[in-house]
């Protein structure tokens, strides 16, 4: 049995998505859409409308399977909160075709970076480092 380079490139993203998504509870968006645009050079929005089609039937399905048997799941908040991300993403989508690819992927690596920065600061505070 042959895989050619790009679909085990692509079984390879879904399965570091996977377990980013289980381990620290993160979109998959996160790792997918940079994988796609800089591992299969796709553009910064077929990347992001590929990346909402992947996401569309698991979404974490067996990792909240888990989390749910372990009395870890709040349906209430998440159905409420799905909710948002539904009207949220039509909306994000509209805008999102307003903005050229560059300029997108600017505004995507600015939200990765201050959401990291914002992370470190507050587990650096937490441990007592700062």
């Amino acid at each position: 049995m042959f895989i050619d380079h790009a679909t085990l490139i692509l079984i390879l993203i879904g399965l570091a998505a996977g377990l980013c998504s289980g381990f620290f509870g993160i979109g998959g968006g996160v790792i997918i859409v940079p994988a796609l645009v800089y591992l299969l050079g796709f553009t910064q929005h077929r990347a992001i409308g590929t990346s909402l089609a992947i996401l569309l039937p698991p979404v974490g399905l067996g990792a909240a399977i888990a989390y749910y048997r372990h009395d870890n799941l709040d349906i209430r908040a998440a159905l409420i909160v799905a909710a948002g991300l539904f009207v949220g993403g039509w909306i994000g989508a509209m805008l999102s075709h307003q903005i050229s690819g560059p300029y997108l992927r600017l505004a995507f690596g600015i939200f990765v970076l201050v959401l990291g920065a914002y992370l470190i600061y507050g587990a650096l505070r937490r441990l007592s480092w700062i």
